[in-house]
């Protein structure tokens, strides 16, 4: 995976927390749609009904990553806003995939 972003030029990393009715099956669309973009990082709920994670990859599939976050969600979600921060270029991946923690 270290090669992934080489070809595509800047690497960059952000924070994600998505607001409305989120929790569920989202988790496992998101980590779904992230493999599908090529995208690494992470998932999880809050203890305040929302859903957390960060997402690395290549500039442009971060940005699809946060379009698909920001307006599509899983298919039984409604996301009301979604607050990006600590939005960052980075010299290498973090993590070698997308996971859901607990």
């Amino acid at each position: 995976m270290s090669t992934l972003g080489k070809a595509s030029g800047a690497l960059k990393s952000v924070d994600y927390e998505v607001f409305g009715r989120v929790q569920g099956e989202g988790r496992g669309y998101t980590e779904e749609e992230a493999r599908k973009l090529g995208v690494v990082g992470w998932v999880k709920n809050t203890s305040q009904g929302t859903v957390t994670g960060q997402v690395q990859g290549p500039e442009d599939k971060v940005n699809a990553m946060k379009s698909w976050l920001t307006k599509v969600g899983s298919p039984s979600s409604r996301i009301d806003r979604t607050n990006f921060s600590n939005e960052k270029e980075i010299s290498k991946l973090d993590f070698s995939g997308f996971s859901t923690r607990y």
